[in-house]
């Protein structure tokens, strides 16, 4: 028997104790998504960007439900038609559908192109994370290799690159993701350097952390995220690159209708037939500013967050 029964008068019901409120619904994920849903809705340029990726996103992994056509297949009494209700992009010489061809042509460029990003955005940033954190000759040597990479045009590099390893659409997305390492390198370097001074880095340090467990618990997680603006950027420099070495016969042999090989094969009709190279090229422009676009928009949620 407490205190206060004792002190309480006989007939006096004691209050009831108030239950606790309960706890708010965490409304800060929906409240963001929101914000970025009326973020893009209020640009109409990132929305554009965003519609044409997703388009050429499912060209790729959809084409038959945006072309019946052939691509491979032609009919010579269509050779050369211009862009009409029946062929938009046009045909080609052998009478084959160019819409078609740069329809099912976008799983081959944007599958190189996948895996020439992920080439470049693996090793760089694992040089430049082991760089920026264990520093001393790790970070002399890794910032050699950076400067003579940097030192090269990336086209060029990729050039002499695929010229040793020969021709094909895995040799042409190692060749354009070696091209990008240094990029990514640098970029890591400059995050990794920048959180590893951060107050939590230094108490997990004198925690006793091992040093791999602070790299994977900390740093790396804080550190990624101009490296994924630099994802979209490269996504689009990347579809250049690849456009331009399969334009000079490095890629898919023919008849695979790479978008790059699309305007290669059309540069002997330019004067009667513009459709064959302009149509494909002004797609690959598109997809590269949409890219960029892009990039630039994560790159300023960043810098806002």
């Amino acid at each position: 028997m407490t205190l206060q029964t004792l002190s309480r008068p006989r007939g006096v019901v004691a209050p009831a104790s108030t239950p606790a409120p309960a706890a708010p619904p965490d409304t800060g994920r929906p409240r963001r998504a929101a914000r970025g849903a009326r973020h893009v809705l209020r640009r109409p340029g990132l929305l554009l960007a965003v519609a044409v990726l997703l388009l050429v996103a499912a060209w790729a992994v959809v084409p038959q439900a945006f072309t019946a056509q052939d691509p491979l297949g032609g009919v010579p009494a269509d050779r050369l038609q211009p862009p009409s209700g029946a062929h938009w992009f046009g045909t080609d010489h052998l009478g084959r559908d160019v819409y078609a061809r740069v329809v099912h042509g976008a799983s081959l460029t944007l599958r190189t192109t996948a895996l020439a990003v992920a080439v470049g955005l693996v090793v760089g940033s694992l040089l430049g994370l082991l760089a920026g954190f264990l520093r001393g000759w790790v970070d002399d040597v890794v910032g050699r290799l950076v400067d003579v990479l940097l030192a090269i045009p990336s086209i060029l590099l990729s050039l002499a690159i695929i010229t040793a390893l020969g021709f094909g659409p895995v040799k042409v997305a190692v060749a354009v993701g070696i091209g990008s390492v240094a990029t990514f390198a640098r970029v890591m370097r400059a995050e990794v350097l920048r959180v590893s001074t951060s107050v939590y880095v230094e108490a997990a340090r004198a925690s006793g952390l091992r040093w791999p467990a602070v790299l994977g618990r900390h740093v790396l997680p804080n550190s990624s995220g101009p490296v994924l603006a630099l994802v979209a950027l490269d996504f689009g420099t990347a579809v250049l690159a690849v456009s331009a070495l399969s334009f000079l016969g490095y890629g898919t042999p023919p008849p695979a209708p790479e978008w790059g090989a699309l305007v290669s094969g059309g540069r002997d009709y330019l004067a009667t037939a513009w459709w064959l190279t302009t149509l494909p090229g002004l797609v690959i422009v598109a997809v590269v500013l949409a890219a960029n676009r892009v990039s630039r928009a994560l790159e300023k949620t960043g810098e806002d967050q």
